[in-house]
């Protein structure tokens, strides 16, 4: 069992592998557990549903193509009520159905066949994004008209509300704030927000980069504060 910073223990990570192919679910459960995870499966969506309501996983590995259900449904019954790290594993390879499941809320998207250190390097990186950020930095507070962003609480809100935001939107948005002014490019937005080992992946930018526009600008057609620099990458405005 890991510790914290402080000594105190912490609780194995807890993965939810949805997926109703007999032989990757058995590949996945040995080898997460043979990484210290706790591991619960489902072959289906229902299912799954139901056991990431009563168990609570840290991170979720979900194959799109279930029995019950398309994979996209169970992302956005999960975005209901979580913001759990989605790991999309799918033999669906199209750049549409990635955006769409993208756009459903998954923080991110492994074609099959995959190799088992990529796909377990990638979710350990969806896992540290949902982390909460370590203390030391300071209140830092950046206010627009239309909303405020609180980097030490990492909370958002906008017209009185707090706005729900999943860690990997959290994530872009904390990047582009404290970079204010700034030009970003798409290939350090995509690698500190996934990980050092993206870098071409821009549709995850534009899918990520709509969401926050459709929950924080005033106008997202029009956006003032999340800029496209066309070709090069994005910038926040107060």
């Amino acid at each position: 069992m890991l510790s914290a910073a402080d000594g105190t223990p912490q609780a194995p990570t807890r993965v939810l592998v949805i997926d109703d192919e007999p032989q990757i679910v058995r590949a996945l459960v040995i080898n997460l557990k043979a990484r210290k995870y706790e591991v619960d499966a489902a072959h289906d969506g229902a299912t799954a549903l139901r056991l990431a309501a009563a168990r609570h996983p840290d991170v979720v590995v979900l194959d799109l193509g279930l029995p019950d259900m398309d994979g996209v449904e169970v992302i956005r019954g999960l975005r209901g009520w979580t913001r759990v790290p989605i790991l999309v594993l799918s033999a669906r390879h199209s750049s549409d159905e990635k955006v769409e499941a993208l756009d459903a809320g998954a923080d991110d998207y492994v074609t099959k066949p995959f190799g088992m250190d990529e796909l377990l390097a990638r979710l350990r990186a969806a896992v540290r994004r949902a982390e909460p950020a370590g203390g030391g930095e300071g209140e830092v507070l950046v206010e627009t008209d239309e909303f405020t962003v609180d980097l030490a609480a990492k909370k958002v809100n906008r017209a009185g509300k707090d706005v729900r935001l999943t860690p990997t939107e959290w994530h872009l948005l904390e990047v582009l704030v404290r970079n204010t002014g700034r030009l970003v490019s798409q290939k350090q937005l995509l690698q500190e927000v996934w990980g050092p080992s993206y870098g071409t992946e821009t549709n995850y930018l534009r899918v990520y980069m709509a969401q926050l526009r459709r929950k924080l600008e005033a106008d997202p057609s029009h956006p003032r504060h999340f800029v496209t620099e066309p070709g090069m990458g994005y910038r926040f405005e107060r």
